[in-house]
């Protein structure tokens, strides 16, 4: 199985360079994404409802400080299985042209982070886990009744930025 760093590492070689908050959300997706279409983890990490979305904390420790990530030398992207690789490059397709903030914001509005965070303050800290079996329900009924959001019909406008 990938790690984190392995699947950051690959997200990094596609995209280029980009802000934490981005690849944040990125690894959040191929693990939600692999999880519905691969019925098993992409890698073994948690990730943690934070205030601006998920995270994978592993990751934060690395990167803290830094806003825009080029490189990640602590994996290797040829780890990475080609269903593994099928997996992140559909879900770059999809999501890979949003900034950090508006991949945030569309977390924000599913029920992954939403339940999990549920009964906490929006800047309180949290350190809760988004399970893999809330992962998969959700966007595997998307995928199953095929009514994942337009994102390009979503209106940005008035969402703050923030970090993580």
């Amino acid at each position: 199985m990938a790690t984190a760093h392995d699947v950051a590492a690959y997200v990094l070689d596609k995209l280029g360079p980009m802000s934490a908050m981005k690849l944040q959300k990125l690894l959040y997706y191929s693990q939600a994404w692999h999880l519905v279409w691969d019925e098993q983890p992409l890698f073994p990490e948690r990730i943690e409802a934070w205030a601006n979305g998920p995270v994978v904390a592993d990751l934060y420790r690395l990167h803290r400080g830094q806003f825009l990530i080029s490189e990640w030398p602590q994996g290797d992207r040829t780890r990475l299985t080609p269903a593994e690789q099928e997996s992140i490059d559909a879900v770059l397709e999809s999501y890979g042209d949003l900034d950090g903030r508006k991949l945030s914001h569309l977390t924000h509005a599913e029920a992954p982070w939403a339940d999990a965070r549920k009964g906490l303050h929006p800047t309180d800290r949290s350190d809760i886990v988004i399970t893999h079996a809330a992962m998969h329900e959700y966007y595997g009924s998307l995928d199953a009744a095929e009514e994942a959001v337009p994102i390009d019909e979503l209106s940005w406008e008035g969402w703050s930025s923030g970090a993580a």
